[in-house]
């Protein structure tokens, strides 16, 4: 399926999607942060749009970014038709709570109109009081039986151009629940973890969660669910996908966790080296060690590194050194060699 220039599902990359956090009513405020996850990568702009009021929104981001615009809607068919006809690229909606199924029909037809597709967004925190009843709890498998069941109501009316997630703040919920549903449809899958937390908390919670669907080659597109700004939430993205070498271009860095022969203070200087390559897009492996002894050699299938002595570090490229630098110049150097790559 197709959500603007963005194709989600098949043998498409997964994509990297974020939601904006700033008020839905104050624009100005909302396309700025749109154009941060923009030159962040991100692939996918989520808006709330809570109100009549906040359907401008939706214009007004596209005029700004190239990137496709999804309009998050709860309860209100109407703000769902008239983010259709204000240029949305995609829905967010759950067809079970906006009404009959005369408004689930009338929203089917004007997205199948536009080729917008439609995001069912179920979690443990909405489950149907029925699911709840029947089940106990927001298991996994309520939380497969939800989504299921806001699908057919799309499918009813001949409309299958569906994206489905099913998220708990519960990662091996989560994960059993993405399982489940994988078994049953064919619909692309948007995972993620809900309120997963913390950018240190939400980001090992996400990467557990998503990393082993993904592994499993079970999602199409995701989002990293931060307490934290949004822009943060991409990087977080693209950070899980490296990991799984799956993505677009990025440095894998690797360095070492130090010991009694580190005489160099690494800790601030693979901060920093991470730091200055969040922007760098070569697929390239660096390394960052702290033994001047040992650090080639571990990591001598590094494309680039630094290793550290006294005060100093050694610049080497697939094992071989290059020079010595001291310690002070040694990331300027580093990336003055990685620039040549």
């Amino acid at each position: 399926m197709r959500a603007g220039n963005l194709i989600i599902g098949g043998d498409a990359p997964v994509s990297v999607q974020s939601m904006l956090s700033r008020p839905a009513h104050d624009i100005p405020a909302s396309l700025s942060q749109a154009k941060e996850l923009e030159a962040a990568g991100c692939q996918l702009i989520r808006a709330a749009v809570p109100d009549r009021d906040a359907v401008p929104l939706i214009a007004a981001l596209k005029e700004a970014v190239g990137v496709p615009i999804a309009a998050d809607i709860h309860f209100d068919y109407r703000l769902a038709l008239e983010s259709v006809a204000a240029g949305a690229d995609k829905i967010r909606l759950n067809p079970g709570n906006i009404g009959g199924q005369d408004r689930v029909r009338a929203v089917a037809a004007a997205c199948a109109a536009k080729g917008v597709p439609i995001r069912i967004g179920v979690n443990s925190g909405s489950l149907e009081k029925e699911l709840l009843a029947r089940f106990g709890a927001p298991t996994p498998a309520a939380l497969a039986e939800s989504a299921l069941g806001h699908a057919q109501l799309l499918e009813a009316c001949d409309f299958g151009d569906v994206v489905l997630s099913l998220k708990s703040s519960r990662v091996p919920d989560m994960a059993e629940a993405y399982e489940r549903i994988a078994e049953r449809c064919d619909y692309p899958l948007h995972l993620g973890v809900t309120e997963a937390g913390t950018a240190r908390m939400g980001l090992i919670k996400s990467s557990v969660g998503i990393g082993a669907l993904l592994l499993r080659g079970i999602g199409d597109t995701i989002r990293v669910s931060l307490t934290d700004e949004p822009r943060e939430e991409v990087r977080a993205g693209f950070d899980i996908l490296a990991a799984l070498g799956q993505g677009p271009a990025r440095p894998n860095l690797i360095s070492c966790p130090t010991c009694g022969r580190t005489q160099i203070d690494l800790f601030s200087l693979a901060g920093e080296v991470e730091r200055r390559l969040a922007d760098c897009r070569k697929p390239i492996t660096v390394a960052v060690m702290g033994c001047a002894v040992n650090g080639p050699g571990e990591a001598r299938e590094a494309d680039i590194g630094l290793a550290g002595g006294a005060g100093c570090a050694l610049l080497f490229r697939k094992g071989e050194v290059l020079c010595k630098v001291p310690e002070a110049n040694a990331v300027d150097a580093l990336m003055a060699e990685i620039a040549k790559l």
